[in-house]
């Protein structure tokens, strides 16, 4: 990991291989160690930059709400810090996702393509962003535990929770490393983003989508839709995973990641 001072904070990052840059957005509340499967098999195909995002992982923490533009424009700073001019495929989860629509919005020219991993063009209903305002509140009484408890049931597949113990704990482990105020800020930035379904048929570049087969928080259904309404995006659904594909089912992912890649490089 290095780190690199962006918009007034360290924003820590893996900077690996060479070529074409692949921007991993991780989502929330996670950090860059999800990708953690995509950094080792991408990064010889192309340069891989994984940040740990405002207020996670081992990056600065801004108290109160961080929107979904000023982490858009902190990965823009992060590349400019980096020297990285070209543009990049930007591959979100998420949270990452939905700050990949403000990334679109302000810096599209930095953009060769986009991949949209379980995620959502939709705001968020006034009850579901009553409710990121409390977990906010709560996790700054509490730490990290209650959305731990409240998310991890949901966000992986059931063949994972019964299965595959060790990745449900490296969720945990990655919730737990993050500052409580870090988690509270998302969170009020995340209720307060701004609905993009108006944006998906404006996309210009190549974009694809992968949805977990057994996501519940962002349904095959709910990306098929938008891949529908984006002008040149695919879908692919990863079996057996849940929302957080990338570490459920790697080895499909990177499938999908280095075909999309390729298709690129073309």
């Amino acid at each position: 990991m290095n780190t690199y001072m962006v918009n007034g904070v360290e924003l820590a990052a893996v900077d690996r291989g060479t070529g074409l840059p692949l921007l991993l957005v991780h989502g929330f509340p996670l950090n860059h160690s999800l990708w953690q499967a995509q950094i080792d098999g991408c990064a010889e195909r192309c340069h891989v930059i994984a940040p740990d995002l405002r207020g996670f992982g081992t990056s600065g923490v801004t108290e109160g709400e961080v929107s979904m533009e000023q982490m858009a424009d902190d990965l823009a700073g992060l590349l400019d810090t980096m020297g990285i001019q070209e543009p990049v495929v930007y591959c979100g989860l998420s949270m990452g996702g939905y700050i990949a629509w403000e990334f679109w919005r302000k810096h599209r020219p930095r953009v060769a393509g986009l991949i949209l991993c379980s995620t959502r063009a939709a705001a968020d209903s006034p009850e579901a962003a009553a409710n990121r305002r409390l977990m906010a509140d709560r996790v700054l009484g509490e730490g990290p535990a209650p959305i731990a408890d409240a998310m991890l049931p949901r966000l992986a597949a059931e063949v994972t929770l019964t299965r595959y113990p060790e990745r449900v704990e490296a969720v945990r482990r990655m919730i737990f490393s993050n500052d409580p105020r870090g988690i509270a800020a998302a969170s009020r930035g995340m209720a307060n983003r701004a609905d993009a379904k108006s944006l998906l048929p404006e996309i210009a570049c190549p974009t694809l989508l992968i949805a977990g087969q057994h996501d519940q928080i962002a349904p095959v259904a709910e990306m098929r839709a938008m891949a529908e309404a984006i002008p040149h995006a695919r879908l692919v659904e990863i079996s057996g995973a849940g929302h957080l594909g990338p570490l459920e089912n790697p080895a499909e992912v990177n499938a999908a990641i280095l075909s999309f890649l390729g298709e690129l490089k073309r």
